[in-house]
């Protein structure tokens, strides 16, 4: 089923008749999960995203209540989970304000916090999963950003070739060479 399918499927249960957020596109307490710095979308402005760009979904679900996303949180703080988030769509889901979504995407049970990989036409990627818990496969560690960072790395989210921050300005070597224009 692709992803537009599924906002149909969505759309059609009850979502469009849910609260939108403050600002359309931005999902619920999207600040305390490290927005702007991550670029949350909710589920209306994430799936478009995903058919039109083609990256992999990478999809939180978290309860204001749970004391382990809470935690989980800090995951996002993380320069490398950051830089990696920029080459995927990133959509965070209160499970509790949306019931409907949060069962539609359930492949082992509605758990939070909960991430789930998925390809641009609404597949789970079963190969992008945590190793901490195999009876729940898709709850990564809430207190060490290696194990989500790795997923998304793998996903397609690895961080764009960086000069080293030691390594000289190239723009300076060509000036100081002549080759300024």
């Amino acid at each position: 089923m692709s992803l537009k399918s599924v906002a149909a499927v969505l759309f059609a249960a009850g979502l469009a008749v849910l609260p939108l957020p403050a600002r359309a596109g931005t999902p619920t307490l999207a600040e305390v999960w490290n927005a702007p710095a991550i670029a949350w979308h909710d589920l209306r402005s994430g799936i478009p995203e995903a058919t039109k760009t083609g990256k992999t979904v990478m999809m939180v679900f978290h309860a204001s209540w749970c004391t382990a996303c809470k935690s989980y949180r800090s995951v996002f703080k993380d320069p490398g989970v950051v830089e990696a988030s920029r080459n995927l769509v990133m959509i965070l889901v209160d499970a509790d304000a949306d019931k409907v979504a949060n069962g539609a995407f359930a492949p082992d049970g509605t758990y939070v916090p909960r991430t789930v990989f998925l390809t641009p036409d609404g597949d789970v990627r079963s190969d992008l999963v945590s190793k901490t818990d195999p009876e729940h496969p898709h709850s990564f560690a809430v207190d060490k950003p290696e194990d989500v960072r790795a997923q998304m790395v793998k996903a397609g989210g690895a961080p764009a070739a960086t000069p080293p921050a030691d390594a000289p300005d190239q723009r300076a070597s060509k000036e100081g060479a002549g080759g300024a224009q």
